[in-house]
């Protein structure tokens, strides 16, 4: 079988199977040439989103056996397996046993364990495999043809016509000419390539603060076995953090398929924190909330708890009025609400330094507000004495109003067509526009407005306010206030801009 792509005006082999590369078949040849070589071919359209779309599948899977992967081109991978290898019974077990896994699902894989990420690379792709004893990655690749390094097609035949054709000729030679003629990236590559220059790979997922796993030779499937996983594993995260003097802020719990496939289900806290219940309860409430959860298939060999991201915490103190009591019960509200309507959902006012009542707060994340030194955070307008409604009409809604004239409070009004009388007010509450601001509502050619709040006989409480004074019309060229649109009135309007509980 053949995969084939057009490339040049041509139809070529994308890639081979083992069968066709026995026949001589390799990637690069037109299939006009590959059907002369070998008639009955099976051929089919190469589809390299499906292909990277199955090498993540296996990067996923290959997450079991260590936390550092990474893509190796469009057809390998990567694995930092330093300080895993003792898991699996020594970097001979795990190889074995990482290959058995794979074809036990299906996939043909070779692998090589050496110092460095080059030097494996350019032996398994050499068709080579097994473990390269410390020190002797030199050695390993000397046969192995210049192509191996990595480099572009223009230095390989450059040295092909040198007469330097394998690695071990190049490490032959004095290293100036070499820089001097193909660059020193051909140095830096023979460097890694032969186990002197190390190089530390980039995995695809950033590496966990703290790991807590569970391994069973019988597959998982039951919800109740899964939870009960989660909470001895939110345990053993518990102490790890407390000896760090950490707390965490993003966890994620990674179910590991018999069948090689890989759910995972993150939580994020408001703030930093180690509580195992805590935790237990959120994910307990995230797979509630979940139709399949996590889908066990034929049961899951490794539930794995992961703290991605960790803030330092200290012990909190308990203060006499018990606000640090309250700000706690106030960050578990806001985790329960984002696990279940999702993090994005959750929001919270934040005061802004304006008198403007529209602008006056802004919706932020719950979960991470933005952060405002205290000595620059404005303090809300119920702290000097003016409280606001709760509710407030976005834009103001008018009303018809009779008032004392100029200043005085309205003594009735029409709202929604119903009459109320007024029974009490108070105000007024001058709030002039923000003139450096070139927007409307508030901005530069607005009117200045007179707030009242005002209780009708029925009891309900209104924020109304007054647009514009009695004694002063619209100046020429200034911008209409609501309600003074050209050729409708220039005398004030009044408005209900909110509702008082």
């Amino acid at each position: 079988m053949v995969f084939v792509k057009k490339a040049q005006n041509a139809l070529r082999l994308a890639a081979v199977d083992r069968a066709a590369r026995r026949c001589g078949l390799a990637p690069g040849l037109t299939l006009a040439d590959a059907r002369a070589r070998v008639p009955d071919l099976a051929v089919v359209d190469h589809d390299p989103v499906a292909d990277a779309a199955f090498l993540e599948r296996i990067a996923d899977d290959c997450d079991r056996w260590t936390p550092l992967v990474a893509l190796d081109g469009t057809d390998g991978l990567v694995l930092d397996i330093t300080g895993c290898a003792h898991l699996f019974g020594g970097e001979a077990d795990m190889r074995a046993r990482l290959l058995a896994h794979l074809k036990g699902h299906g996939v043909g894989a070779g692998a090589v364990v050496a110092g460095t990420p080059d030097a494996a690379r350019a032996l398994v792709r050499a068709g080579a495999g097994g473990i390269v004893a410390p020190g002797g990655e030199a050695a390993a690749v000397a046969g192995l043809p210049v192509a191996r390094l990595g480099i572009g097609e223009a230095a390989v035949t450059g040295l092909s016509r040198a007469g330097l054709k394998t690695i071990g000729d190049l490490a032959a030679r004095p290293g100036t000419p070499l820089a001097a003629r193909f660059g020193m990236e051909l140095l830096v590559r023979l460097a890694r390539t032969q186990g002197l220059e190390d190089v530390r790979i980039v995995p695809r997922r950033p590496l966990p603060a703290a790991i807590a796993e569970r391994r069973f030779p019988e597959p998982i499937a039951r919800a109740e076995d899964i939870e009960a996983t989660l909470g001895l594993l939110a345990d053993d995260l518990a102490l790890m953090l407390e000896a760090r003097g950490e707390g965490g802020r993003a966890f994620e719990a990674s179910f590991f398929r018999a069948d090689g496939a890989v759910r995972r289900l993150t939580v994020e806290t408001a703030r930093p924190s180690r509580d195992s219940r805590a935790l237990r309860r959120l994910y307990r409430e995230r797979l509630d909330t979940l139709a399949d959860p996590v889908d066990p298939g034929f049961g899951f060999d490794l539930v794995r708890l992961a703290v991605l991201r960790a803030e330092p915490l200290t012990p909190a103190q308990v203060s006499l009025d018990g606000r640090a009591v309250e700000e706690e019960e106030v960050a578990a509200l806001i985790d329960r609400l984002a696990v279940r309507l999702g993090r994005e959902r959750v929001l919270r006012f934040l005061a802004r330094d304006t008198h403007d009542p529209d602008r006056a707060s802004t919706l932020v994340p719950a979960a991470d507000p933005p952060a405002i030194p205290s000595a620059r955070r404005p303090a809300p307008a119920r702290a000097e004495g003016r409280p606001r409604p709760l509710t407030l009409f976005d834009p103001p809604q008018p009303v018809e109003a009779l008032a004392e004239v100029p200043d005085g409070p309205p003594l009735r009004f029409r709202w929604r067509r119903v009459v109320h009388e007024v029974a009490r007010a108070e105000g007024p509450e001058r709030i002039a526009p923000e003139w450096w601001r070139d927007w409307r509502p508030m901005g530069e050619g607005a009117p200045t407005r007179d707030y009242y709040r005002v209780e009708n006989r029925e009891g309900r409480r209104f924020w109304l306010f007054r647009a514009g004074f009695y004694e002063r019309g619209r100046a020429p060229g200034r911008e209409p206030a609501p309600g003074h649109e050209e050729g409708i009135s220039d005398a004030p309007r009044w408005f209900v801009h909110g509702l008082f509980p």
